[in-house]
């Protein structure tokens, strides 16, 4: 070994002896150019990009590229949750989504962005984070080339495309195209606010909300658009600021075509079709579809 002269018999023990030592990813990806330190992780990476899913569940069909993952899902047809935190009483299916969990009571967040300093509750968002250092987007909309820096963002916005929500709640009915929704959706039935803002104790419905909540106490305006140099509190601000330089209209509405640049626009338009009139006075019963039009009667 050149780095630190241990010798071996065979060529085969020196090649994976030397992937200990650190910065050493001799396999890289031909399609974006991702080392990686063994060639199995670069065989996982790989599927990314051809959106190959070989481990299927064997109870509905549903494919994943991991098999770490389906086995993740598989548990959801147990509806087994034998993981309680012990502080609020929730019940999770795999441990390490209730220690995930407990870091919102303690507001720990152990994983640190080398470039930045910017700490975060779990690994999956930090990763997330260093893109917007690197500008990488792995993940690319086979139908319209659209690329994405995370993979559950790719998802979401296939479904513009499909039209599909499959997150039905239980209570109403009401159906939803990502599971985060649906829950912050669930809690306007339970009222539940689990995420605490440890400054001020505001409590909140969502994650993201207590996130940017936090940033009026800092002032932190982390994402930043690199066509004006513009700072943003949050990325869905940063994302709608950036479609006034692109023209971007993505939310497409499938009766009549129209395109809108956010979906707040696109949800009031639908209601035209559907004639949803969400908001009622509870004074004489009269509803109408934009909360706006509410309080001016």
């Amino acid at each position: 070994c050149h780095v630190c002269r241990k010798a071996f018999s065979k060529s085969s023990n020196l090649r994976r002896h030397e992937m200990i030592h650190p910065g050493v990813k001799p396999h890289g990806c031909h399609l974006c150019g991702k080392s990686f330190t063994h060639c199995s992780d670069l065989r996982k990476h790989e599927r990314i990009h051809t959106g190959e899913k070989l481990y299927g569940c064997h109870l509905c069909g549903k494919a994943f590229s991991k098999s770490y993952n389906l086995r993740r899902h598989e548990v959801i047809h147990t509806k087994e949750k034998p993981n309680e935190c012990h502080l609020c009483g929730k019940a999770f299916a795999h441990c390490s989504d209730l220690r995930k969990h407990e870091r919102t009571h303690f507001g720990e967040k152990p994983y640190g962005c080398h470039l930045c300093g910017k700490t975060f509750s779990k690994t999956s968002y930090l990763r997330q984070h260093e893109r917007t250092h690197n500008g990488e987007k792995p993940y690319g909309c086979h139908l319209c080339g659209k690329a994405f820096t995370h993979c559950s963002h790719l998802r979401k916005h296939e479904r513009t495309h499909t039209g599909e929500k499959p997150y039905e709640c239980h209570l109403c009915g009401k159906a939803f195209t990502e599971s985060s929704v649906l829950r912050r959706h669930e809690r306007t039935h339970t009222g539940e606010k689990p995420y605490e803002c440890h400054l001020c104790w505001k409590a909140f419905t969502d994650s993201s909300v207590l996130k940017r909540h936090e940033r009026t106490h800092t002032g932190e305006k982390p994402y930043e658009c690199h066509l004006c140099g513009k700072t943003f509190n949050h990325s869905s601000v940063l994302r709608r600021h950036e479609r006034t330089h692109t023209g971007e209209k993505p939310y497409e509405c499938n009766i009549c075509g129209k395109a809108f640049n956010r979906s707040y626009n696109f949800r009031l338009h639908k209601r035209i079709h559907t004639g949803e009139k969400p908001y009622k006075c509870y004074l004489c019963g009269k509803a109408f579809s934009k909360y706006f039009n509410l309080r001016q009667h």
